[in-house]
This record gives C-alpha cells, sequence and structure tokens, in this order.
C-alpha cells in the first residue's frame, strides 16, 4: 500500500536555482539522514546533481574561451621567431639605403631600394609589427635600450636624444627593444671656497 501524498503544508520547498553545495551536501557517514522522509532525500541527491551539473557546464565554458585564446595567441606569435631574424636584415638594409641617399636620391639605385623599403615595411605591419616609438620620449626600460648618456641643456633628463636601433614590437609584446641615447642629468656647479 503506497504512502499517501504530503499535503501542501507538509511538502518540502524545493530550493531555487543555483542550488547551493550546503543544500545537497549529504550526512559525512554517507548515509542519509534518518530523520528525512524518502522525498526529502532524494530532493536532496537532485540538487546536488543539479549543483554538479552547473560547475561541470562553467568548467567547460572556461576551458573552451581558453583554448579559443590560446589558438588566437598561437596563431598571432607563431611568426615571432621569423621576424625578429628579419630585423638584422632589415637594419642592414637601412644602412645601405641611406648611403645611397647620401650619393643621390635620384640615382636608380636609390628609387630601387627606396622600393623594396616600402615593400618591407608594408609587409611588417601587416603582420602586426610595429615601431616602438622612442625619439623625444622618456626613457622606458620595458621598450629602450639605454646605450649611452649625454648632457644636452634645455632637455629634460631621461629624454631620448637618438635612437641607434629600432624597436619593434607584435601587438603588445615586445620582438625587441630600441636601442636610445638618453639624456642625463647635469653635473652640479662647482662652488669656489670662500677666502
Amino acid at each position: 500500500m503506497s504512502e499517501p501524498s504530503p499535503s501542501p503544508e507538509t511538502q518540502p520547498e524545493i530550493p531555487e536555482s543555483p542550488v547551493t553545495v550546503e543544500a545537497a551536501e549529504a550526512p559525512a557517514d554517507g548515509q542519509p539522514d534518518a530523520t528525512l522522509s524518502p522525498l526529502e532525500v532524494a530532493l536532496a541527491e537532485v540538487a546536488q546533481w543539479k549543483d554538479l551539473a552547473y560547475r561541470n557546464a562553467a568548467e567547460l565554458d572556461n576551458f573552451r574561451k581558453r583554448t579559443t585564446r590560446e589558438a588566437q595567441e598561437t596563431r598571432a606569435f607563431a611568426n615571432a621567431d621569423l621576424l625578429r631574424s628579419l630585423f638584422p636584415i632589415l637594419d642592414n638594409f637601412e644602412m645601405g639605403l641611406e648611403a645611397a641617399r647620401a650619393e643621390s636620391e635620384k640615382s636608380m639605385i636609390f628609387m630601387g631600394m627606396n622600393m623594396v623599403h616600402r615593400q618591407i615595411t608594408d609587409f611588417l605591419r601587416e603582420q602586426g609589427v610595429q615601431e616602438v616609438e622612442a625619439l623625444g620620449k622618456p626613457f622606458d626600460p620595458n621598450l629602450h635600450d639605454a646605450v649611452s648618456q649625454e648632457i644636452t641643456p634645455g632637455t629634460a633628463e631621461g629624454t631620448i636624444l637618438r635612437v641607434t636601433r629600432r624597436g619593434y614590437k607584435l601587438k603588445d609584446r615586445l620582438l625587441r627593444a630600441a636601442s636610445v641615447i638618453v639624456a642625463g642629468a647635469p653635473a652640479p656647479a662647482e662652488t669656489t671656497p670662500a677666502a
């Protein structure tokens, strides 16, 4: 003979979603509480499984987002080493370009090299490479590599005076720091000892 259905007054309240772990926790000994009715035990188990399902769904969603982000970063920075290896070649090419410019800006050699240089810089830009800003900027050890200091009247200490080698970054990642010469602090004036 089946048990009578509980009346509205005696029917336990079903917790709202999301279900808390405390509401679904089983007793420490793993045995259901003897004071609970079979319906309450069943509802507690349902709440426990619902909570576990919510947690697994959240973990799966986080895993998908993390995997997508890592795949995007891998694609974005896959060519970083190749790009780094191009910079010394570009440095030498620019030295040759400046030498050709000094000879004559109307020469075929200079015009041809200038066209190739423009193609290289366009290629780097399409790959997401940006030149590190340096000239006239405050020295930033995260972006710049100071090779020397010079005292320059009228220039604030730490201001970049010249760039000896260009720096580059790929999106937010630094590929090569810019080598720079920085304005130093003027030497303190010597005081004449009193006679």
